[in-house]
């Protein structure tokens, strides 16, 4: 039934099944799911920021995170963009709106949105059967992740993504969401902003149990607060994985790998 609803979406939406035959991604997590969904032969161009896939490392540039080149994205003539908004200005995307390409826009603030866009994005590439197998096998692996890490009080984590000035997450991006099925709760979900700059105050008012980031010495920093609960239990954890930063399919797998870190004893 799933499946006969997304074909019906796609010939509503592209007029014929396999109408698309040049796609643009702007973002390096769209670009990731369309390798994820088979789909890659359709990539004329991307948006570059950070390791390429394989596969893709002669496709021609549009440009960099932020910095789209117009005038190289219409000669490669896509007759679809797949777009995450952070990635292009806000004058650029007026001016995409203005070519009147057909765009998918895709900003998941959780598992649930993720897996239903990797499904969209199946039927915009007019291959749906692939998005219908593969988002169904991200949420059983989900499942099977919640149910192992699940905790009938979450731990209080906080996850640095810079030290000068001090970011995090807020509760709207989807790494609060990772933290989630891991049986833990951001400790500052609370906020609205995707990256909130907070105080070293704040962080210590929330005493942590957890304290995650990506560079060691952020995280040795925290050493000279032995009060908090992360540090008194030696609970300051180096995240190594960057798939936490794309919100594609392999983050379900980095999300296994969060876990791992945070609860080795599960």
């Amino acid at each position: 039934m799933r499946l006969a609803w997304l074909a019906l979406l796609l010939l509503a939406t592209s007029g014929s099944i396999g109408a698309v035959e040049r796609v643009v991604s702007l973002a390096p997590s769209l670009t990731e799911m369309v390798v994820e969904l088979g789909s890659a032969d359709l990539l004329v161009g991307v948006l570059d920021a950070g390791e390429r896939p394989a596969e893709l490392k002669d496709l021609p540039s549009v440009g960099r995170y932020g910095q789209l080149e117009m005038e190289r994205l219409l000669s490669l003539q896509p007759d679809l963009l797949l777009l995450w908004p952070g990635s292009v200005g806000p004058a650029q995307r007026e001016q995409l709106k203005r070519l009147n390409i057909p765009t998918y826009v895709a900003e998941p603030h959780d598992f649930q949105q993720l897996t239903a866009q990797i499904e969209a994005i199946a039927v915009q590439l007019g291959r749906p059967e692939r998005g219908v197998a593969l988002a169904g096998g991200l949420r059983q692996r989900l499942a099977e992740l919640r149910k192992r890490y699940r905790r009938d009080q979450p731990l209080r984590v906080f996850y640095q993504v810079w030290d000068r000035p001090l970011y995090t997450v807020g509760g709207g991006q989807i790494i609060s969401a990772a933290l989630d099925v891991c049986g833990a709760q951001n400790v500052f979900a609370d906020l609205a902003l995707p990256a909130p700059q907070v105080s070293v105050e704040a962080v210590l008012q929330r005493n942590p149990e957890v304290i995650l980031a990506g560079d060691q010495a952020q995280l040795d920093a925290w050493k000279a607060w032995p009060h908090v609960a992360a540090v008194r239990q030696g609970q300051l954890r180096l995240v190594t994985d960057k798939g936490l930063e794309r919100p594609s399919g392999q983050m379900i797998e980095a999300t296994a790998k969060l876990c791992r870190l945070i609860a080795p004893d599960r």
